[in-house]
């Protein structure tokens, strides 16, 4: 028996021993030769940029001051060298409000305008006052003579009547003469030409402030003959004679045409009362002048929209925006547009708008160049109306008010 139990302790010590050389085999196994064993490097010079996930390295401990220790800069106002601009440049709401508004412009004065605008009559001047003073010098005068003078007077659209009148007068005065110098003939003819065209008519156009509001002025005309760009050089006009403005754009048919009338009186310093397009002309007028009232206006321009004379319709719309604006007193002047270049149609024109509105005073645009400065003498005598302004050019300041001498002038020059 003793020897059965030392046979099972031999056993299980052998056992144990065998299993404790087989788990430090695996061990050994295991671990890596000491030559491949990691090397270890130095850390970069740089610091590595954190990656997603990492912590940020602690905070490093750095000395503070105390609110005693730290001394505060005195307050001084804003530099260039602080702010990176000047200290008196403006906001960016002034600088667009500077960009936005625009220039109100110094109109030329009216004064001598005419004068100062003859030349613009040159072509004009060849055709009737020099052909005129070239017949009268001729030797002798003969019928033939006078006939071609009759026929310089119609080409020039004097008219039947007038150049009747003028010739019977040349001839009288010419035999009284007897000797004729240049000098003679030229003072002559401007003296008999001045007296045709009316010296001591009344010319002015009626834009005085009265008691009843600021006067009211109506353009008229048919279409193409430049009635907006006529009503904004008018505005000037005006302005350089101390007016204060009011426009009204009552031509609402047009495309833009308030928009052109706004532009010309803003260059002046002139409000514009406007509606939409399309919209009722009579209103707007109605509305212009009781702003013109409000503001305390002198004058009221009111542009209305260009009208076939041949559509009746059309020309009681044009009754009716005076009817309305008489609501707030009196038209004090109605100008009706004429195109000078039209010559005798231009009359026919005028004749109905006179039957449906009373027309106070013509305005005679592109007087320049190849018009006829004998329409003048004719659109008076047919209508019994003064000729007030006459436009000479594309030129903001080229409406001039009318002046018969300066006029004559231009058309037999020096």
């Amino acid at each position: 028996m003793e020897y059965v139990i030392l046979a099972v302790v031999i056993a299980v010590v052998a056992i144990g021993a065998i299993a404790g050389l087989v788990v430090s085999g695996r061990r050994r196994r295991q671990l890596p030769p000491k030559s491949q064993s990691p090397v270890i490097t130095a850390p970069p010079t740089t610091p590595r940029e954190p990656q997603v996930g990492e912590e940020a390295a602690p905070p490093t401990e750095e000395p503070r001051r105390t609110v005693e220790e730290v001394q505060l800069p005195e307050t001084e106002a804003p530099t260039e060298a602080s702010t990176g601009a000047p200290a008196t440049a403006p906001t960016e709401v002034e600088a667009a409000e500077a960009e936005t508004a625009p220039a109100v412009e110094v109109p030329e004065p009216t004064a001598g305008r005419l004068v100062r605008l003859r030349s613009r009559l040159s072509r004009s001047q060849n055709s009737l006052g020099k052909g005129l003073l070239s017949l009268l010098s001729r030797e002798h005068l003969d019928e033939d003579t006078w006939e071609e003078i009759e026929e310089t007077l119609l080409t020039a659209d004097v008219g039947v009547a007038p150049t009747q009148e003028l010739v019977e007068r040349l001839r009288t005065r010419v035999k009284v003469l007897g000797t004729r110098t240049p000098d003679e003939l030229r003072a002559l003819l401007r003296e008999e030409l001045v007296e045709l065209i009316g010296k001591d008519t009344d010319r002015t156009v009626r834009s005085t402030k009265h008691a009843e509001g600021p006067a009211v002025v109506l353009v008229v005309g048919v279409n193409g003959v430049g009635k907006t760009t006529t009503t904004g050089k008018l505005a000037r006009v005006l302005v350089a004679d101390g007016r204060k403005v009011v426009l009204g754009a009552a031509d609402t048919f047009r495309a833009a045409a308030a928009d052109q009338l706004q532009t010309w009186g803003e260059r002046v310093g002139a409000r514009t009362v406007r509606g939409p397009e399309g919209g009722d002309p009579a209103s707007i007028a109605f509305d212009a002048v009781k702003e013109g009232i409000a503001e305390g206006a002198d004058t009221v321009l009111v542009d209305t929209a260009g009208r076939l004379h041949t559509k009746t319709g059309l020309m009681d719309e044009l009754g009716k925006v005076k009817r309305v604006v008489e609501k707030h007193g009196p038209v004090d002047e109605v100008l009706l547009v004429l195109d000078a270049t039209t010559g005798q149609n231009g009359l026919i024109q005028a004749r109905v708008f006179a039957e449906v509105v009373d027309i106070t005073g013509i305005v005679l645009t592109k007087l320049d160049g190849t018009a006829k400065g004998g329409i003048v003498v004719a659109v008076q005598r047919d209508l019994g109306v003064p000729v007030k302004l006459v436009g000479l050019g594309e030129g903001a300041d080229d409406l001039a008010p009318f002046e018969p001498g300066a006029f004559v002038d231009a058309l037999i020059g020096d």
